[in-house]
């Protein structure tokens, strides 16, 4: 039995530092992508003041991210930094496709009330979209595993609600 265990993170946790704040034994393994989902934004967050990021069942769409390797010792602090016990989000099992083209299976979380329309980024409406912070994070932790250009691309047409006030976490996870 192996004492680890492989999550793909497409959100916050793409950036190292994030990750890295409750769960310390994480170590990148690859990037990679799931087929027939799509990113999206739908539930507020209190910590980071706007939308934070789900995926949804979409046919013919892709999200990109990162596939961490962490100890099973972290399996619950995961668990609660993305509030699996406030029904906020769930576990699931997806597979990965690697650049190389290798399959991972993966641990990944979805919100559990997910948007059931389709928007463009462009469209969504003031209470869907992701804070500044939150989004800049997401775009960092893309940029720092060399995500393809198209989709950090993608990530930064991402309209955010352009709040200003105090964030719940630290304010140096953007900074160089």
């Amino acid at each position: 039995m192996s004492n680890t265990f492989l999550y793909f993170a497409y959100g916050s946790n793409l950036l190292a530092k994030r990750i890295r704040l409750n769960n310390s034994t994480a170590v990148v393994k690859s990037i990679g992508y799931i087929k027939n989902f799509r990113l999206d934004f739908q539930r507020y967050s209190k910590r980071w003041h706007g939308a934070s990021a789900t995926i949804v069942e979409t046919n013919d769409s892709i999200v990109w991210g990162v596939v961490w390797e962490l100890d099973k010792c972290n399996l619950p602090t995961l668990n609660r930094q993305e509030g699996v016990q406030d029904n906020i989000y769930h576990a699931m099992s997806v597979d990965v496709i690697t650049p190389n083209g290798t399959t991972l299976n993966c641990r990944v979380y979805q919100q559990c009330h997910n948007p059931t329309e389709y928007m463009k980024p462009a469209d969504l409406p003031m209470d869907r979209k992701p804070s500044p912070l939150y989004l800049e994070t997401i775009i960092k932790g893309a940029q720092e595993n060399n995500l393809p250009d198209d989709y950090i691309k993608f990530l930064k047409s991402i309209p955010n609600n352009g709040y200003k006030g105090e964030y719940d976490i630290s304010l140096s996870l953007i900074e160089d």
